[in-house]
């Protein structure tokens, strides 16, 4: 079975590219512009008719890149292709899995709808899933999960002398034991109290025993940053040395990276969402994942 044609969307032809090459697939690529009235138009420069298309589109910063990634996904349906799946390094609107107050949208279901309306499959990088036990609580199309957690330790490996991987929250354990494990190092949780959506309590516990290791902080999301800001900061009060902080998905704003930053030796991040601190290479992982989907004849 060939490998799917590859359609990026715009910002995502530097990842669609070394997919391409680990895949042995090619690129199609799309032309989009807005109009005036700030619409959005869309075509396709080469006919997908009779192929397996997957267009790859990161989703943070997700309100603008939502349209024309559902205007894509019909247009090659309604052009012949036979599947159409999602590459979505980050995918969004997970936060939000229930109701917290009267009158709340829960957008993560509403938005998992709606995609699934108009794919046949998906591949992503860790999720952020809350309570959800899997993708499959919110899509009904198949789906694969690419795990970070190889790729951080490979370059922990390479990077870090005497790591202690820590995780700022009990959220954290489920990669920090992973890449603990696979580094053949020690591990730690802190814990965390949220008092708003920028606003947390961190509690570190004793780690004394640990001077002469280099501290190794993993989140797999920094948005505010002020988790993974407030665990270093605790960890450098310590008396341990300035962490280095890695995170899956790069969603700083400006100022909280700023922030962090002052904070930490190092800050390295993957690449499924482009940042200057990308350092760490998930696209193996997704390859993995479709090839996956690929074998069980869902691509």
């Amino acid at each position: 079975m060939e490998p799917p044609v590859l359609v990026p969307l715009p910002g995502n032809e530097t990842m669609a590219s070394r997919l391409a090459d680990l895949l042995e697939a090619e690129v199609c690529e799309i032309e989009t512009r807005r109009f005036p009235d700030e619409e959005t138009y869309l075509r396709f420069t080469r006919s997908p008719e009779g192929r397996s298309v997957a267009l790859v589109c990161t989703l943070d910063r997700p309100d603008p890149k939502f349209l024309p990634l559902l205007f894509a996904a019909s247009a090659a349906k309604e052009l012949g292709a036979s599947r159409v799946g999602l590459i979505a390094p980050y995918l969004c609107y997970l936060r939000q899995d229930r109701s917290f107050h009267p009158g709340e949208a829960i957008t993560s279901a509403t938005f998992g709808r709606v995609l699934s309306a108009e794919i046949d499959w998906l591949v992503t990088v860790d999720p952020h899933l809350h309570r959800y036990g899997s993708l499959d609580s919110v899509y009904t199309v198949p789906s694969r999960v690419a795990a970070a957690a190889p790729a951080i330790a490979a370059w922990v490996l390479t990077n870090v002398s005497r790591p202690l991987l820590i995780g700022p929250d009990s959220e954290s354990e489920q990669w920090v034991a992973t890449v603990a494990r696979l580094c053949n190092a020690p591990y730690k949780v802190l814990a965390k109290e949220r008092l708003g959506d920028r606003s947390v309590r961190i509690a570190i516990p004793d780690l004394s025993g640990f001077s002469d290791r280099t501290p190794v902080l993993v989140d797999d999301i920094a948005s505010s940053a002020q988790t993974m800001i407030q665990a270093a900061r605790q960890l450098r009060g310590s008396g341990l040395s300035a962490p280095i902080c890695i995170a899956v998905h790069a969603l700083f704003t400006a100022e909280a990276f700023a922030q962090l930053r002052d904070q930490a030796a190092w800050v390295a991040t993957c690449n499924a969402v482009t940042h200057e601190t990308n350092a760490i290479d998930i696209a193996p992982a997704l390859a993995e994942g479709v090839a996956g989907l690929r074998s069980a004849h869902l691509v």
